[in-house]
């Protein structure tokens, strides 16, 4: 099964890498939707959206698959 996690190759605390990793794609792509998500619409809901999945996605070391 394929699973989300923080990535270990982060410039805040990994949730874009993370993110890139599951879909396939570049994680720097992720990182400019995000800007680009930032700059257009309410500044407040991004971070919100970064904070909560910083804080429940598990780190990339800390899944076991069984």
């Amino acid at each position: 099964m394929k699973r989300i996690y923080k990535s270990n190759e982060k410039v805040i605390s990994g949730v874009c890498g993370g993110i890139g990793n599951y879909f396939g794609i570049d994680p720097v792509i992720i990182r400019i939707l995000f800007i680009i998500f930032l700059i257009t619409n309410w500044f407040i809901y991004p971070f919100i959206a970064y904070f909560v999945m910083a804080s429940i996605l598990p780190q990339e070391t800390d899944i076991i698959d069984i």
